[in-house]
């Protein structure tokens, strides 16, 4: 595929994701959360009973749309290459700390781009903070950082992450008695299940065709002066704002922002771990969704990490809310980059080996 061709196909994907995140805040879903993969993912986690959190618990068929479409068009271009075996443990455990950042921003990178679109100038400074923190992932790729190469899986181990989200769609179809599903807030606040649906689709066979990723367009802005990428997600912020113009919902402003605080150093901060390990990973979360889909075991493992840090925040209280970030949330941000600086240095290589000195 030409440059060309690739860079209209992810200003149409990017753009199409935009107006869909739109009409779903129209439809139903909670204002500037059209699509959001930590916050669905964490509402998944809630509706399964993992936390605690009354108001975030939801089986959001976005995620489950996602991996689906992912894998479906995968399959038909003969893309589905189950692979694992590189560092997995690792994994899951930079996919736990990034979600960790997300829930202390309240958002993912996705979200990040639609809560600018909407006006919420709250997330400029998430925007610079996750620049910053694949600056950071930058500097020790350029070290030599690398986790071990994946070897070729079994097509079922490939397709486990995909059975899950039809069990997670029976579950929720069938109304399932265990199934919490919130009565207030965020989770209570919810498009149709099929038009839900049908956007997840939509987002995994457009991002698994054009490859799109928040960290990878910023990755290469840097690193190789190359802008193919960053059409995808500039398209989603333009189409999105255009779109929250004409449906008279774009509200400029730090105030008021629906699932959003005002705390600018941890806004930045928490989208710097989210940066950070997005490059440490090689890719977003969204980007890890469609890899996962397409039969990337490590990147299903990263998801699970995703989801048990969703857990894990709500139950130990360190997500934050609209009045901010906690005590707990904010120690969380400052281990996770300790954790990501040690795992960046431990996993340097130099002639095809590990700096031991």
């Amino acid at each position: 595929m030409n440059d060309k061709r690739r860079t209209v196909e992810l200003v149409v994907v990017g753009g199409l994701i935009g107006v869909l995140a739109v009409l779903s805040v129209m439809k139903g879903n909670p204002g500037n959360m059209g699509i959001c993969i930590a916050c669905f993912i964490r509402d998944i986690v809630g509706g399964l009973g993992l936390h605690r959190a009354e108001v975030v618990q939801y089986i959001r068929p976005e995620i489950i749309g996602i991996v689906l479409g992912a894998m479906a068009i995968s399959v038909v271009q003969k893309e589905f290459k189950p692979r694992a075996g590189s560092a997995p443990l690792l994994r899951f455990v930079i996919g736990f700390f990034v979600m960790v950042g997300a829930l202390v921003f309240l958002g993912c990178p996705t979200r990040m781009l639609l809560r600018l679109a909407g006006g919420d100038l709250n997330a400029i400074f998430g925007l610079a903070g996750f620049v910053a923190g694949v600056g950071v992932g930058i500097f020790f790729l350029q070290k030599g950082y690398s986790l071990k190469r994946s070897y070729k899986s079994s097509a079922i181990e490939g397709s486990v992450i995909s059975i899950m989200q039809v069990v997670l769609l029976v579950l929720l179809m069938s109304g399932a008695g265990f199934i919490l599903f919130s009565q207030e807030g965020p989770g209570s606040k919810h498009a149709p299940i099929l038009w839900s649906l049908i956007v997840g689709l939509v987002v995994g066979v457009g991002a698994q065709k054009t490859r799109m990723c928040t960290a990878g367009s910023f990755r290469d802005i840097i690193m190789f002066k190359d802008f193919t990428l960053f059409w995808g997600i500039f398209s989603t912020f333009v189409f999105a704002l255009i779109m929250n113009i004409v449906m008279k919902k774009f509200n400029l402003s730090f105030a008021e922002q629906p699932v959003a605080h005002m705390d600018g150093l941890w806004n930045f901060l928490g989208m710097v771990v989210v940066g950070f390990g997005a490059i440490l990973l090689g890719g977003c979360p969204l980007r890890q969704l469609v890899l996962a889909g397409e039969g990337n075991v490590d990147s299903a493992i990263t998801v699970i990490g995703l989801a048990v840090g969703a857990a894990f925040a709500h139950n130990f209280g360190l997500a934050s809310s609209p009045k901010g970030p906690t005590p707990a949330g904010q120690m969380a941000v400052v281990i996770a980059l300790i954790v990501f600086v040690v795992i960046g240095f431990m996993n340097i290589r130099k002639d095809n080996g590990f700096i031991t000195k």
